[in-house]
């Protein structure tokens, strides 16, 4: 099997380096180079690999949301919710079409074509 073959069925067993590809955060050919010179070796392709879901991991993320939520003042978040919808009905009532508000659009009535300035 040539050095082509081979990397394609490495490529086939690793399909998040094709999504790299396919992001374009990355091209074929830079990772055939990389695959010419290191091979298959894990070190070479570890910024590569995707992080793996393991319980530690897991549990390190759930400690960063809770931390989130302990610095989270619910009486300033109840503050700023207050004002962004006082301005969302700002907006609205600005925004409303109502028939004083439309703009005048020509005659209400047709006035006959001889009659300039009100002979």
């Amino acid at each position: 099997m040539n050095k082509k073959e081979e990397f394609k069925n490495f490529l086939r067993s690793r399909p998040h380096l094709v999504e790299y590809i396919k992001n374009k955060e990355m091209t074929l050919q830079t990772f055939y180079e990389i695959y010419d010179v290191y091979g298959e070796n894990e070190e070479a392709w570890k910024p590569y690999e995707p992080v793996l879901n393991t319980i530690e991991s897991d549990n390190r993320t759930t400690n960063k949301i809770s931390d989130i939520f302990n610095y989270i003042n619910v009486d300033e978040l109840q503050k700023h919710i207050e004002t962004a919808k006082k301005a969302l009905s700002v907006v609205e009532d600005l925004t409303k079409k109502t028939p004083e508000t439309q703009i005048f659009k020509g005659p209400l009535q047709s006035r006959p074509l001889n009659k300039f300035f009100e002979d």
